[in-house]
């Protein structure tokens, strides 16, 4: 692959680890209620603004987890959703996903909001991560000023030690709150990455780690709001690894997580419903689109989701035109086809031939991720897709193929002369002419190169230099 990978700072989701592995690296999970700042305290520890920030609360959902270090040691650092213990079904199982992360935590950071003080929500969290005998610090967060010190030790209530006083915003503070939680982590062991840090209140983009190793494609989901793109992750992880909800929007952030599977280490990056930018009207929502197009552009392979009981929109036609004029290959999956009927498959099957015919290599999966049935074909099909992405043909069999084509059928008033592969990711060929070919005919050139070669599931291009005959 010869895409730009990832830093550490733009890999949420990597292979959770921490407790109960002791070949991982320290977890670190920043917990709270809502809107005191967890996100803006993970952002501060990165060094960069990976998570979405935003003034009211609810707009952290899923656990974001990402890899830095400090003082030579790297860790994971997790960002939660606030923890409440009552509201709406959506709010319960965003504090489900906080709970899976405190679980496997090595250090909580209980953040609260100093210039408002103990709340009741506060006081539950408390007794959440009181119980589970990990080690806690309180991090007293929106100290400003020294003036604002004395009210912060009020903290010291919780019964869980000193509060550590901080200004995520500012930065004030970072660097203690870091060297406590470095201090608390479990001994080194041989390998685990010592020595790779530094000693400086994170303000850089740290270098790539060792979780890449391995990793042999990185998959974008993506798709419209509420077509089961967090099911499928889910269905594919054999975890709740992401909130999955039936409003539409659940997901906010480009959540990435690493799945060991039979084709090797593959990285899943779950991505927010895409809409028309005209609907776009929130600043979270805007952020999480222009996530969402990030990934698209970083990843090796994206799967299309399209909710088969709604059919083919045109929505989905416009991301599958932005996909593809990415450059990746495409795999698309009809979701939720075990609700349709025999009529309406035909409708559906008829509208994917119509409105996406200009993805006519593309693999087309049906399936439900809810069941599972007819998960299993999809990793076979990103296999497929990555090698025939990564395919290079030999100048002399692709010489020969050319004869074979022209022999077959001629283009009209001009004359192939021969034809190079310049480039792979995608398969990339380069045709010398006598003048110039014909539209129909490189369609006719490109559908036979496909099967002579087997790239049926990868975008491919051809470019035509003219040669004087």
């Amino acid at each position: 692959m010869n895409r730009e990978p990832a830093g550490p700072a733009d890999r949420a989701g990597v292979v959770a680890r921490g407790r109960g592995d002791a070949g991982g690296l320290p977890v670190v999970v920043v917990a709270g209620r809502p809107n005191v700042g967890k996100s803006t305290l993970v952002n501060r520890i990165v060094g960069r603004r990976a998570a979405i920030v935003e003034e009211r609360p609810g707009v952290t959902r899923d656990r974001l987890e990402l890899e830095t270090s400090w003082t030579g040691r790297d860790f994971v650092v997790i960002d939660t959703g606030g923890v409440v213990n009552r509201g709406g079904a959506l709010d319960m199982l965003v504090t489900g996903q906080a709970r899976r992360a405190i679980d496997q935590a090595d250090v909580v950071l209980l953040v609260v909001d100093a210039t408002v003080g103990i709340t009741a929500e506060d006081d539950d969290v408390a007794e959440i991560v009181r119980k589970t005998g990990h080690v806690v610090l309180v991090v007293a967060n929106k100290v400003d000023s020294a003036g604002q010190e004395a009210a912060a030790w009020e903290l010291a209530r919780l019964g869980l030690g000193e509060p550590v006083l901080i200004s995520a915003l500012h930065g004030r503070g970072i660097g203690d709150l870091l060297d406590l939680v470095v201090a608390r982590f479990p001994a080194e062991t041989p390998g685990d990455g010592a020595g790779h840090g530094s000693d400086r209140v994170p303000d850089e983009e740290v270098t790539a780690s060792s979780d890449e190793a391995g990793v042999v494609a990185s998959v974008t989901i993506v798709g419209r709001p509420n077509v089961g793109k967090s099911t499928l992750l889910n269905r594919l992880a054999g975890d709740e690894r992401v909130v999955v909800h039936d409003v539409p929007g659940t997901t906010r952030d480009a959540i990435d997580t690493v799945v060991e599977t039979d084709e090797g280490r593959i990285r899943f990056i779950d991505t927010a419903g895409l809409r028309r930018k005209s609907r776009i009207d929130e600043g979270t929502e805007y952020f999480s689109l222009v996530r969402s197009l990030t990934a698209i552009d970083r990843s090796d392979l994206a799967l299309l989701v399209i909710d088969a009981s709604s059919g083919v929109t045109h929505q989905d036609q416009r991301l599958a035109e932005r996909i593809d004029a990415a450059g990746s290959p495409i795999v698309l999956v009809l979701n939720k086809w075990d609700l349709l009927s025999t009529e309406q498959r035909l409708v559906v099957a008829t509208d994917v031939a119509d409105r996406l015919g200009f993805l006519a290599y593309a693999p087309v999966l049906r399936l439900s991720a809810l069941t599972g049935r007819g998960v299993h074909r999809l990793l076979p099909a990103l296999r497929s897709a990555i090698d025939a992405y990564h395919r290079r043909i030999p100048t002399a069999a692709l010489n020969e193929a050319m004869r074979a084509i022209q022999s077959a059928q001629g283009p009209a008033g001009s004359r192939i002369l021969y034809a190079v592969q310049g480039a792979v990711d995608p398969p990339t060929v380069t045709i010398f002419a006598s003048r110039r070919l014909q539209p129909g005919y490189l369609r006719y050139v490109e559908r036979s190169l496909r099967e002579r070669f087997d790239l049926g599931p990868t975008p491919m291009k051809l470019r035509v230099r003219l040669r004087g005959s």
